[in-house]
């Protein structure tokens, strides 16, 4: 059954690009991505039994190709699904391109294979795949190309793939394996001194694309997104960088005790804070939500690196907080710059009478994504900061102050008196209204039924404490008057915070600061 999660996506994308230009053809691909979220959904109930393996290839040990399914995997692939199938609607009526289709299809096979693969070599091969179609896609609008930071993004991209393939090499040449868990297993036996060198390599490569490094990594990835079809963003925003959270989980087992918890934590929160500064001083509603893909991954890491359970969980449930309220924000945002015409966050006023379904939609997601009591991300951030020592929780409440800063100034567009500014098309369709408003609901179902989904999802045993949330609300009330205040009297019309949101780095100084990053990595984890 694993192989075939893999395989059909691949068949579908060839029928498609045969037949996208009949609406029957994307009918099917949608009733495919219902029986891949079905199908997934199932996977994960048989992993609650144990861990699925599959060995392609009529080898002995880890000499064939694996393809392992365990509970963490499942969940990505249930994830996976439900966005492929948001965007697949979403885009029923905005694309016949057999194209755009195909790459659709070819890039969820890649992520899923990606999911389920134990081949170090195959999860390069895989990366390098999905980047080429996201890089495609991303500079697909023909009216619109946006060619040099396509390619700028596309070059950086192989670059970081480069060091995890030298560090890979490495662990070959110490291991013998290229499996994962057998190369875990003899990792622990190594000489610590040997593992510098690969464990940097590979890490700094897998932090490039999870956008982790400090400014530097997303600026060219984020000049993309305002001009990208909002599904695409959607799609690399709430899947494809998850994907690489997911590379970085696996990494991290992979070293086993050797891996540096204390540098990612650092490394995370810096994360965090840039995005969300860089948030503050956008003026573009989808460069807004770009840069909150940075804070908001920053966050994850932070969780998957406290080192206690509570914070790691709540890490992993903040992987798909972020999926669901991202994506809702950047699938209404494209109806919301269709119907207006304009993508200033000061000149778009009252979505919620021009469109009240989508204002809702928009006003849920940006509860989720501020952690707003009973909405997903109150869920997620709280386990991460429930159990952490005092000072990262004050850092994550700062954090979170800064993203309510950014959305008081994102959720403006909600209310206020028409401009009357006519875009393409007032009446949003159907098509997009619908999945935008599911994923908008599940962001406050999963804040209600956050606690029983977290130990479902993740099979865990863990409790909120009914005085902790509270407590968590009352900071997050307080936040957001201390945010109005910071909006009004020093956010709002301020010039410098907007010279510094035009701050915008070239091919070299990037690779540049990759470097910086591999030789930080080396002399952290060598000393420590």
């Amino acid at each position: 059954m694993l192989t075939y999660f893999v395989i059909i996506p691949v068949l579908i994308a060839v029928f498609l690009f045969v037949f996208a230009t009949n609406k029957a053809a994307r009918v099917l691909a949608i009733l495919f991505q219902s029986v891949f979220v079905i199908l997934s959904l199932y996977l994960l109930w048989e992993t609650r039994s144990g861990e699925i393996v599959v060995v392609i290839g009529d080898y002995d040990g880890f000499m064939g190709i694996l393809l392992r399914a365990y509970t963490t995997s499942a969940v990505f692939m249930v994830l996976c699904g439900i966005i492929f199938l948001a965007v697949a609607v979403y885009s029923f009526n905005q694309s016949d391109s057999r194209t755009f289709w195909f790459l659709l299809f070819i890039l969820q096979s890649a992520l899923v294979g990606l999911f389920l693969t134990r081949d170090l070599f195959n999860i390069f091969v895989l990366v390098e795949v999905a980047t080429v179609i996201v890089t495609i896609l991303l500079m697909y609008d023909k009216k619109r190309r946006n060619m040099l930071p396509g390619l700028i993004f596309l070059m950086l991209n192989i670059v970081a793939m480069l060091l995890y393939l030298f560090g890979i090499g490495y662990i070959y040449m110490l291991t013998g394996v290229f499996d994962i868990l057998r190369a875990g297993e003899l990792l622990a036996y190594a000489y610590p001194g040997d593992l510098v060198i690969p464990y940097a390599l590979i890490m700094t490569g897998i932090a490039f694309k999870c956008s982790i490094i400090p400014i530097f990594s997303f600026l060219p990835k984020v000049k993309l997104y305002p001009k990208a079809p909002s599904a695409v963003a959607a799609i690399l925003s709430g899947v494809q960088i998850k994907t690489m959270v997911y590379m970085f989980i696996r990494m991290q087992e992979m070293f086993g005790g050797f891996s540096s918890h204390s540098l990612f934590l650092a490394v995370g929160i810096a994360a965090s804070l840039t995005g969300v500064i860089m948030a503050i001083c956008q003026t573009d509603i989808k460069m807004i939500l770009a840069y909150h893909t940075m804070s908001q991954v920053g966050l994850i890491i932070i969780g998957l690196s406290a080192g206690n359970e509570y914070s790691m969980l709540g890490g992993l449930y903040h992987i798909i907080s972020h999926a669901t309220f991202k994506s809702a924000l950047f699938l209404s945002a494209g109806i919301i710059v269709h119907s207006y015409g304009t993508r200033d966050v000061y000149k778009i006023r009252g979505v919620l009478r021009r469109m009240p379904v989508v204002g809702l939609v928009t006003l849920f997601a940006v509860l989720g994504i501020t952690g707003a009591p009973l909405f997903i991300g109150s869920i997620s951030k709280y386990f991460i900061a429930a159990t952490v020592p005092f000072w990262l929780n004050a850092t994550v409440v700062i954090i979170s102050l800064g993203t309510i800063i950014s959305f008081i100034k994102y959720a403006g567009v909600l209310f206020g008196k028409d401009p009357g500014i006519e875009g393409i098309a007032v009446k949003p369709d159907i098509w997009r209204v619908v999945p935008s408003a599911a994923l908008g609901a599940f962001c406050l179902v999963g804040g209600i039924f956050g606690g029983f989904l977290v130990n479902f999802l993740f099979a865990a045993d863990a409790v909120i404490d009914t005085w902790g949330y509270i407590e968590k609300a009352l900071i997050f009330f307080a936040s957001m008057g201390a945010g109005l205040l910071i909006y009004k009297y020093i956010v709002y019309g301020n010039a410098t915070l907007k010279r510094i949101g035009g701050l915008n780095l070239g091919f070299r100084s990037v690779c540049a600061s990759m470097a910086a990053f591999f030789g930080l990595m080396v002399i952290f984890v060598g000393l420590f």
